[in-house]
């Protein structure tokens, strides 16, 4: 007990200072966003394309989500012009197609079930649980989503990421017991629990890297792109700080001359429903450049922000899948 409530002490600070966003939720809901009212409609021809059958069979996600018909994002029609670059089956590309969606209007909620202030950031709405606590926010969106697609391509085991001190928080030896313990600064890891390789000990696993992990963290681990023009679902655009910020890129199309768009996906701060961002114009999809500035709605990037996850499992590159644990 001691020396978890050390952990606690010690981390929390971590956890404090790795968020995202600099801008705090307002205190109370605008007018305009009382609750009945709903976020601006998208115009017709995107909420049509949205209606569209995803690309592929359904995937079963392990995770509380709506029953019943559902849209999947490989459903939101690329623009005029454009395909969707193939995905190999199994990747973490042909994954994130296979996101359900909420229906057209749903607004972000946060943690709590409040809902978010600025409604006029997403153009749909992921149907993944968010949790009770304020954890799941922007780097950690991504680290859940990642961490979902390796259990999903069974690999499980390639499952981990660091605290923002550097200690690295593995999926495997979570699942075996292990818990984290502090002596000074350092962060040790000792068999204090009966193993556990539930999707709810999955959860739990995840719920501790989202507290003392974040932007800066994550982007320590990832990989640059020499030509942000050559993007691919699965990249992330991240700026690491105290705060930082991050967003994911969930699907790319490309037109007969080359040239790439693509969609992307966020949390924010506080934690709050994952979403699809709402692009330039009318339209989710944002233009593939080699540099220059990359305006999203609450966060602007540079397009050299743009990094990868580095290959660990064999189904990033088509292999066969099998299901995870």
């Amino acid at each position: 007990m001691e020396a978890h409530l050390e952990l606690i002490g010690t981390m929390v600070l971590i956890s404090v200072f790795s968020g995202c966003g600099a801008q705090p939720e307002a205190p109370a809901v605008p007018p305009s966003e009382a609750v009945g009212t709903e976020s601006p409609a998208a115009p017709a021809e995107a909420a049509s394309e949205s209606r569209r059958p995803a690309h592929g069979p359904p995937v079963s996600h392990p995770w509380p989500h709506a029953a019943g018909p559902q849209r999947f994002l490989g459903g939101i029609a690329p623009p005029r012009g454009f395909v969707r670059v193939p995905a190999a089956e199994n990747s973490f590309s042909a994954w994130l197609r296979s996101l359900p969606l909420l229906p057209d209007g749903t607004p972000v909620r946060l943690h709590n079930g409040r809902r978010k202030w600025n409604q006029r950031a997403q153009h749909s709405v992921v149907d993944i649980d968010i949790g009770e606590e304020d954890l799941q926010q922007c780097a950690d969106a991504v680290i859940r989503l990642r961490a979902e697609y390796l259990r999903a391509a069974g690999c499980v085991d390639a499952v981990g990421f660091n605290f923002t001190s550097g200690d690295p928080a593995r999926w495997s030896e979570w699942a075996a017991g292990v818990r984290p313990s502090v002596r000074g600064n350092k962060v040790d890891w000792a068999t204090t629990a009966e193993p556990d390789a539930s999707y709810d000990s999955f959860r739990r696993y995840l719920d501790l890297v989202f507290m003392y992990a974040g932007s800066a963290s994550l982007a320590l681990e990832l990989q640059g792109v020499t030509d942000p023009s050559d993007v691919l679902a699965g990249d992330v655009f991240i700026q690491g700080g105290f705060p930082g910020h991050a967003v994911i890129v969930v699907d790319v199309a490309e037109n007969d001359a080359g040239e790439r768009m693509f969609l992307l996906a966020q949390s924010y701060m506080p934690a709050q429903n994952v979403h699809v961002l709402r692009g330039p114009g009318s339209s989710p999809w944002y233009p593939a450049r080699s540099g220059g500035v990359l305006e999203t709605p609450e966060w602007t990037f540079d397009y050299g922000d743009l990094r990868r996850f580095p290959t660990v499992c064999p189904a990033e590159e088509g292999g066969a899948k099998s299901e995870g644990t």
